[in-house]
């Protein structure tokens, strides 16, 4: 038999909250069964938690983590599964370096926006001439 786990197993294992796991529960990205009213969890349950956990570390929305999900092969062979992951990898990293390069970008429009201030700042108090006169 494989080991299944309560909802405050998961919780306190993965540190996540009782009420994260029952949000991605409604999203249909963990599928409990029912003994009554508690939910039982599988190690599949365990797995996609953690897929899902590091997905959103790594910036990915919902519904990426739900694809990745949808492809895990429980036999092992998650070779689609770790391609569909390197593609993901890869275009999170072309965002970020976009972010980082319109980050430094503007630095540089705030770099000229302050000197173009303390200039007008130091004609303002007569330190200097108007270099545009």
């Amino acid at each position: 038999m494989s080991k299944t786990y309560s909802i405050s197993d998961l919780a306190r294992e993965l540190d996540v909250t009782t009420r994260a796991i029952r949000f991605y529960e409604e999203q249909g990205m963990l599928a409990p069964t029912r003994r009554g009213q508690e939910r039982i969890y599988s190690g599949r349950d365990k797995v996609a938690l953690k897929l899902i956990l590091r997905g959103k570390r790594l910036g990915l929305s919902l519904a990426e983590c739900k694809e990745l999900i949808d492809l895990y092969d429980p036999s092992g062979n998650n070779l689609r599964q770790l391609e569909h992951f390197l593609a993901k990898i890869a275009e999170r990293r072309r965002q970020l370096e976009q972010q980082l390069l319109d980050i430094r970008q503007m630095q540089l429009e705030l770099d000229i926006a302050e000197e173009r201030c303390r200039s007008a700042m130091a004609v303002a108090r007569g330190e200097t001439r108007n270099p545009v006169e």
